[in-house]
């Protein structure tokens, strides 16, 4: 039974030298070096890509009063929101928590106000530089929404990526004014 077993660990000795061997003809230490340089900067350059949150978790309850309840993701305010509401997570409908700060850059939709029948643009900013929580009320609506080269009509960016801290935390819907017919 002796010979037997190091009849086996001499075939896969002879085994994996041969694959290391192999391995080290097909590649050096500057191929292994470009791959983990090229690694290396692929990740760095991550954060100044935009990130995607259309998978998020959604939260839409139903109801006849949703559409009045500002914490509700069908208030009609929210048609174009993606995001978490600042209304549930420390802050308001138009104003971020404490400790963040509105975006510089928005996306715009056009929402219709159930009450009295008209047509509003709702500018949507990101509240940025805290984290996001996670009990707050995560919201999926894109009525409206442009592909992704309308920068201004998409709500699938990342708007803090213009804010010196970039982090994400939740979303305010500030009514502009009435949409021309």
């Amino acid at each position: 039974m002796s010979k037997l077993i190091d009849r086996l660990f001499t075939v896969i000795d002879k085994t994996a030298e041969a694959g290391a061997r192999k391995a080290a003809v097909k590649t050096g230490r500057r191929s292994f070096l470009a791959r983990a340089g090229m690694a290396l900067a692929g990740t760095m350059a991550m954060p100044l890509l935009p990130f995607d949150r259309s998978l998020g978790g959604l939260a839409m309850a139903a109801g006849t009063d949703a559409a009045n309840d500002e914490y509700n993701c069908e208030y009609w305010r929210h048609c174009a929101l993606d995001g978490s509401l600042c209304s549930t997570s420390g802050g308001t409908l138009t104003s971020c928590p404490p400790g963040s700060e509105a975006s510089k850059v928005a996306w715009v939709g056009t929402c219709r106000n159930p009450n009295d029948g008209k047509d509003y643009l709702v500018s949507y900013n990101d509240c940025c530089g805290k984290p996001t929580v996670a009990t707050a009320t995560t919201c999926f609506r894109s009525e409206g929404e442009r592909p992704g080269y309308r920068m201004g009509l998409h709500n699938d960016i990342n708007w803090c990526m213009a804010n010196a801290n970039k982090g994400y935390h939740c979303t305010v819907s500030v009514v502009v004014g009435l949409a021309d017919a």
